[in-house]
């Protein structure tokens, strides 16, 4: 039941991040537990980066979940949080084909 809860989360950031995805700003990520922002590299539009902080006692996993227009979407290496921790997870659209970063959200776990 977990997992299906993180993976909606993902999901609605990615709408969410879809729908802001002109702005310069960070996005806030649908993240249920840790405290993230999402962000499309200034300088690369097929980098996309989830930005996380852990809140809680007890350690999480995350990692940057991406959309990539017309290429195929990625994930980024899982992050381990201990309580009070922060990190990062990037992806990167690549290829030919790519039409760069639509959407980043991220998937949570608990360690």
């Amino acid at each position: 039941m977990i997992a299906r809860s993180h993976i909606a989360a993902a999901a609605t950031g990615a709408a969410f991040a879809l729908t802001s995805a002109g702005l310069p700003t960070s996005a806030s990520a649908a993240a249920t537990v840790l405290r993230c922002d999402t962000y499309v590299h200034a300088n690369d539009n097929d980098l996309g980066i989830a930005a996380c902080s852990n809140p809680t006692g007890q350690t999480w996993i995350f990692r940057a979940v991406v959309v990539c227009g017309r290429a195929p979407d990625v994930v980024g290496e899982w992050v381990t949080l201990p309580p009070g921790g922060y990190g990062q997870s990037q992806g990167y659209c690549g290829g030919i084909f790519t039409s760069g970063v639509g959407a980043v959200g991220v998937d949570e776990r608990p360690a």
